[in-house]
């Protein structure tokens, strides 16, 4: 029987498709925004989902709606709002969303899981928010031992992203087996992917038509093979995934996502004069370099923060910003993954969600290490 995980904070799933393919069941996926949610409902529907806040919550009733006891539950995860800590935004600490850490931590001491694995930002590291952290840990370092947080960069993991992100790990000490920091190093990749492997295959040129999702879907030009294909192709575990974005894939080589933006003629012209690895002077939209890395996509803002769309990267070649499917290119998605029909809400969701590919090399230590298949 796989060892079962409940998701916190699970957005569209990025940590979630993480311990789908490290060999965990999802009993629960909690999260308080409806959009991606429902996104979320897509891809994994076999999975219980309860829309709520977390803060709300208690470990019992996380048990209860995932029909497990305190010994069945392997592990913890979620991925708390990063944007009162994201050296990129205010970095507030009054933002009553930085809390939601701490309740994370809160859970943990009272569902007991076997392990817990929580993700932000590098900023929550800073000063201003040690107090916050020390807090956190202090809630749960009696019944766990608990690892210094590491950095871990999706780029070193097969991504074709420069996306890092810090990592919070503890584990019950009744488990008697041991983890340490040197684990989580293993399983980064020797080559780098770069932005124009990453997007092979997609269409580069874009028809001023494909604005909807209808019309955003699209069919591959070519099929390559390799480890970063198998992921990005297949590997769908067991219940998982939309069967007919599936099929699709599999029956026609079609794929979502691949929604074109309309950009004015002034706006053309403009980004007609960013180099690669250059920055348009108005927008800040940075454009990418074919042989290197994306730069951290950012996520925008839902109706409650002001409907803010996340600045989206320039194609390399082309004179337009990226579409869904490269940005979930870039972050590690695979290409039988769905998105919100919306190009708003499908870069929230990408932007907010763990890389695949460093969560599930992390998962998989873990459950190796601590023996849990």
């Amino acid at each position: 029987m796989a060892p079962k995980i409940i998701d916190l904070y699970s957005g569209i799933g990025g940590l979630g498709l993480s311990a789908a393919r490290s060999g965990f069941e999802l009993a629960l996926s909690v999260d308080n925004d409806p959009i991606l949610s429902k996104v979320h409902e897509v891809n994994f529907p076999r999975c219980p989902h309860f829309q709520s806040d977390v803060s709300n919550l208690t470990g019992s009733t996380l048990l209860a709606k995932a029909r497990v006891n305190g010994n069945g539950l392997a592990g913890l995860i979620g991925g708390s709002p990063c944007q009162g800590f994201s050296r990129a935004g205010k970095r507030d600490k009054s933002d009553v969303r930085n809390l939601l850490f701490v309740h994370f931590f809160r859970l943990v001491s009272e569902a007991l899981p076997r392990f817990f694995l929580a993700e932000n930002v590098q900023g929550i590291l800073d000063t201003q928010n040690k107090e916050l952290v020390t807090t956190a840990l202090s809630l749960v370092r009696q019944n766990y031992e608990v690892l210094d947080p590491f950095e871990l960069n999706a780029a070193d993991f097969g991504a074709a992203t420069n996306r890092k992100r810090v990592f919070f790990f503890g584990y019950l000490r009744e488990n008697g087996k041991e983890i340490s920091l040197a684990d989580f190093q293993t399983g980064t990749w020797k080559s780098t992917t770069t932005v124009e492997l990453a997007l092979s295959g997609l269409p580069q040129k874009l028809k001023g038509t494909w604005t909807t999702d209808k019309a955003g879907w699209r069919t591959l030009r070519t099929k390559r093979k390799g480890k970063f294909w198998s992921k990005i192709y297949s590997e769908v575990p067991t219940d998982i995934g939309d069967p007919a974005t599936i099929k699709k894939l599999v029956d026609d080589w079609s794929v979502s996502g691949c929604i074109a933006t309309r950009h004015s003629e002034t706006v053309v012209e403009r980004f007609e004069t960013v180099p690669e690895g250059g920055t348009d002077a108005v927008s800040r939209m940075p454009r990418l370099e074919r042989n290197g890395l994306c730069p951290t996509l950012r996520a925008g803002t839902g109706k409650d923060k002001g409907s803010y769309q996340a600045l989206r990267p320039i194609h390399f070649s082309e004179h337009r910003v990226i579409t869904p499917r490269e940005a979930a290119r870039l972050q590690g998605f695979p290409d039988w993954f769905r998105f919100h029909k919306t190009k708003w809400h499908s870069f929230r969701g990408i932007g907010n969600s763990v890389s695949p590919f460093v969560g599930e090399a992390v998962l998989k230590i873990i459950v190796r290490k601590l023996e849990l298949s």
